[in-house]
């Protein structure tokens, strides 16, 4: 079940609300576990378990931590239970097969692979409770004693499958008591609707052009073509990840939570650093304060802080998908980054036209590693979008698409959240404006089949 769905927005959302908010306080958080867990449940039954064991493993796990607090080596061993207990079911699930198929390539076996269907939002939820444990190991936040509050922490259905990643310590204090009012509500209203816009009239649309690109081969694309594609998949995951993190941010702010922001208009900006500032926010906070932090960040030599950003970044790509091209990509903002640093930055933060060219550049090549999980399709991707070479009629899709891509390009830019500034003055200007983009949301996803969201399996 996903938020863009008929079923999510018209039957499980308004049974959800209607019970959450008529039931009296001490029972919300009850109520949130197990309408989450009937969430997380829906499509995938099998790994209700997994989800039980994770929410047991770590509650209790922090209470030995706070409990053996002045024995360090029991404390410590009960860090390294909960890490490789989160690290090993996130590799066994998703990296077992990717490991297996490269041990046969280099060594020529031939291990059966396993049958396994990755655990939805299992990315998130292992990067969630991992925080949380090692912020108790630390000290930074006291271990919550109340099983069904950590529970509902963990299971939360906003922000179950694809974030953002919500730290324990932004909604402990909201877990155990919360103001819901007319207010906040209808503020998390405004946001979901936009979210819904962005991930339904402007992601699905600006993505069908990928798609076809795709379907058509790209051998048979011409380079005007190639590039259009890999434009449209930059605009797809941008629109279709910011706007599900906006319907996620939306609906905790109906249930009384505020969740950090997840994006920050990542395509004005002029560097590769810039960008990650405002790309999946807080991802790139994830890592810096739980790996780059601990391997020693930028206090260590120059060349161990490459190294660190190397390792980081390796890893940050790793963490998207058992495939290299993920890596490949993470190296590529690594080597951008580190080149910054040196000299590259302070050309970049002068410059007013060349830096964001030079960003949108190196963002969309990335994108094209990103979105071929297979070096010989990404060799043909790249040899396209270099040969300048004919093809499909790219006029006949810029005809076509022409109309998306400028609301996309439009919709990339601060100045679209001015406009909105200046019709919410008008509270009638507003609601109209919200309605109308519910009523088509709506109205394309009764209608489509074209539907995809990328990060539903991270």
């Amino acid at each position: 079940m996903v938020f863009s769905s008929i079923l999510f927005l018209f039957k499980f959302l308004p049974i959800v609300f209607l019970i959450y908010y008529i039931i009296p306080a001490k029972f919300k958080n009850l109520a949130l576990v197990i309408f989450s867990l009937i969430f997380y449940s829906w499509g995938e039954v099998r790994y209700f378990p997994l989800m039980v064991a994770t929410i047991t493993v770590n509650y209790f796990i922090s209470l030995g931590i706070e409990r053996w607090r002045e024995k360090p080596h029991v404390k410590k061993l009960l860090l390294a239970v909960a890490v490789v207990c989160g690290i090993g079911s996130l590799l066994f699930f998703k990296y077992t097969n990717f490991f297996i198929s490269n041990i046969n390539s280099v060594f020529g076996t031939s291990i059966q692979e396993l049958d396994l269907v990755l655990p939805l939002g299992i990315s998130f939820y292992t990067f969630q409770t991992l925080a949380y444990t090692i912020d108790v190991y630390r000290g930074k936040t006291a271990p919550e004693k109340n099983i069904i509050n950590f529970g509902a922490f963990v299971v939360m259905f906003p922000q179950l499958i694809a974030g953002p990643i919500v730290n324990y310590t932004h909604i402990s204090s909201a877990l155990k008591s919360r103001r819901i009012d007319i207010d906040k509500v209808t503020e998390g209203i405004k946001i979901f609707i936009f979210g819904l816009g962005k991930k339904v009239l402007i992601a699905n649309n600006i993505g069908a052009l990928w798609t076809q690109v795709q379907t058509t081969g790209i051998e048979n694309t011409s380079t005007p073509l190639a590039w259009l594609g890999v434009f449209a998949f930059g605009f797809q995951i941008y629109f279709d990840f910011s706007g599900y993190s906006m319907m996620a941010i939306g609906l905790g702010k109906m249930l009384g939570f505020d969740f950090p922001k997840n994006f920050d208009f990542p395509y004005i900006s002029k560097s590769a650093t810039e960008f990650w500032r405002r790309w999946h926010i807080t991802l790139g906070a994830w890592f810096r304060e739980y790996l780059y932090i601990p391997l020693g960040g930028s206090r260590r030599s120059k060349i161990r802080n490459y190294i660190n950003i190397i390792l980081v970044w390796a890893a940050t790509g790793f963490w998207h998908g058992a495939s290299w091209n993920f890596v490949v990509w993470g190296l590529m903002f690594a080597v951008l980054i580190i080149i910054e640093k040196l000299w590259l930055l302070k050309l970049l933060e002068k410059s007013k036209i060349l830096s964001h060219i030079y960003l949108i550049f190196f963002a969309m090549l990335g994108w094209g590693i990103f979105a071929m999980d297979d070096f010989t399709s990404l060799a043909k991707l790249f040899g396209k979008l270099f040969s300048f070479s004919g093809g499909s009629d790219w006029i006949y899709y810029l005809r076509n698409y022409g109309v998306v891509f400028l609301i996309a390009i439009f919709c990339s830019i601060p100045l679209v959240q001015k406009i909105y500034d200046k019709i919410k003055r008008s509270t009638i200007a507003e609601a109209a404006l919200l309605v109308v983009i519910f009523v088509l949301s709506t109205a394309y996803l009764v209608d489509a089949t074209y539907n995809p969201f990328l990060y539903f399996r991270f």
